[in-house]
């Protein structure tokens, strides 16, 4: 607050007109002399980082195999639950997606896949948190292809030979001579070839595909498998929906997958021309960086392909690692993987998906999250901006309960309904994607400011070369704390941020010589240099 004027005392008579107070009106004193604010009259300030205020993610609410993995992946690695529990579900929308759905009332189904982004910066040991929670993925994806290769062969061979006996057959109508009896011979190739096609080949099982697939291959392999998975620990599936092999984003195997609507595969192939009820799950791991790009993509927004995703995103715990930590236990490891495997092994060869109903009390929480979610919808509610996200949100929460349910149940009676806990756990964990899906839906409309003021944010929080602290600034002193910065025009938008975050102040200016305004100071939030608080630790 501004330093009052001195006054004369009762005592004493008002000093004279050569007195300094009495040259300088209010504003030209407050300019003048230094304001002496307490801390007190500081609000905290509003960090230019959501994420630094986002929750973490609650794993109490996934089962107990899958929560141990997670606890334990994020202690050995010293970084944030949010990465690996994301990618936790990612491995079980893996396992489960499209094969088994949920129906919450008659005409109203969800599939059980799921698109998965955890964004998070360089470092942040990405790799090595994708790794443990999606190898035995990898690894049961070994073992089937393993186990089928016989069968493959076996059928390989019979196909062969009965498409050779239709070659014979072939060969004798097209020899010349009037003692052919053609219309027989026409009778046998049609027989064999019938006998031909009716000899199925298996594919070779396959539960994911690479992240840099075309959307044309992508969509064949669906038309093969139907049930899919891309999994990255980067982002590079967002450059092949951006248009890295075509000239334009191509969004629509995406989008169908994701939903399970009916895709065409016959420029590819015509060993399946079309496939029902396409399942792609997507778990990804990408910079934030990647999801602005994303966020640029024509029709992305506009199509609903960034409202079909879940995002984290989560604070980096760089700074504030510990060195040692114990090992993932390998009772742990080893209960997530047989687990999984399980859960894999008794999905992937269902000939048709699998509806899972809801108990009518599971319905009814089912209700109560649509009631609540309708109200947010509403002007000026904290989800009116994202109503495309938001409108699948209760059909995303009945996703992830599936996916709770099956992992609770896969060896004690998962085809039972699914129970009120179950919604009431995935509601947690859907609350949890929405606080930081507003998060990153900010960060893709972000202003280039947003980036300025975080670095002339860092600038003053660095100690001057004697160890002291910045206590105010002007403008051009920000342009001088670094190269981005070429003229003061430059810094107005990122300070004028700042104020508005409550970590500055403008102190009044008064006017200089010949009537110029002077440059305005900076007040600094007097506990900005304060020992920050670390991030939880993991």
């Amino acid at each position: 607050m501004p330093v009052p004027r001195p006054q004369p005392s009762p005592e004493q008579p008002a000093p004279g007109p050569a007195t300094v107070t009495s040259l300088f009106g209010d504003e030209e004193w407050s300019a003048l002399v230094p304001p002496t604010d307490s801390a007190s009259a500081w609000e905290a300030p509003i960090p230019l980082d959501a994420s630094a205020t986002l929750p973490t993610f609650p794993v109490e609410a996934l089962p107990t195999w899958v929560r141990q993995q997670v606890e334990a992946v994020a202690e050995f690695t010293q970084t944030p639950p949010d990465m690996a529990a994301t990618m936790a579900l990612a491995a079980l929308a893996t396992a489960a997606g499209g094969r088994v759905h949920a129906e919450i009332r008659p005409g109203w189904r969800e599939q059980t896949n799921l698109y998965l982004v955890c964004a998070m910066p360089p470092a942040s040991r990405k790799s090595d948190v994708f790794a443990a929670m999606t190898e035995p993925v990898y690894r049961i994806e070994a073992d089937l292809q393993t186990e089928s290769r016989n069968r493959t062969i076996e059928a390989q061979a019979a196909k062969d030979a009965a498409e050779a006996e239709v070659d014979a057959l072939m060969a004798r109508a097209r020899k010349p001579g009037e003692n052919i009896d053609r219309a027989a011979i026409a009778i046998e190739i049609a027989s064999a070839r019938m006998l031909a096609e009716q000899i199925v080949v298996p594919p070779t099982p396959r539960l994911t595909v690479s992240d840099d697939i075309t959307p044309e291959q992508l969509t064949h392999q669906l038309g093969v498998h139907r049930c899919l998975a891309a999994l990255s620990p980067e982002g590079d599936l967002f450059d092949v929906i951006a248009g890295r092999y075509s000239s334009k984003p191509n969004l629509g195997v995406f989008l169908k997958g994701h939903k399970g609507e009916r895709l065409q595969t016959d420029r590819i192939s015509r060993e399946q021309p079309t496939v029902d009820k396409p399942a792609l799950t997507i778990g990804v791991t990408p910079q934030p960086a990647v999801l602005q790009d994303l966020g640029s993509v024509p029709g992305a927004r506009d199509r609903g392909l960034l409202a079909r995703f879940l995002y984290a995103l989560p604070p980096s715990n760089l700074g504030y690692r510990r060195t040692r930590t114990a090992p993932i236990p390998t009772e742990v490891a080893g209960a997530y993987e047989t687990r999984l495997a399980l859960l894999v092994r008794t999905l992937i060869d269902l000939p048709e998906p699998v509806t899972v109903p809801l108990t009518p009390a599971a319905d009814l929480e089912v209700e109560k999250l649509q009631d609540r979610l309708e109200l947010q919808l509403r002007p000026e509610q904290p989800l009116s901006h994202i109503k495309e996200w938001a409108g699948k949100l209760v059909g995303h929460t009945v996703r992830i309960a599936a996916l709770l349910h099956l992992a609770d149940r896969v060896s004690t009676g998962w085809g039972q309904p699914v129970e009120a806990d179950t919604i009431t756990r995935a509601a947690q964990i859907a609350d949890y994607y929405t606080a930081h899906t507003l998060a990153v839906f900010d960060l893709i409309a972000a202003d280039p400011a947003t980036d300025d003021a975080q670095a002339i944010l860092d600038w003053i929080r660095r100690p001057k070369q004697d160890g002291t602290h910045r206590e105010q600034i002007k403008a051009y002193d920000a342009v001088a704390s670094s190269r981005r910065f070429k003229k003061v025009a430059d810094v107005e938008p990122a300070l004028h941020l700042l104020e508005q975050h409550g970590y500055l102040r403008t102190q009044p200016t008064g006017a200089t010589g010949r009537g110029r305004q002077a440059s305005a100071t900076y007040r600094i939030h007097p506990h900005l240099n304060d020992t920050p608080t670390p991030p939880t630790a993991p």
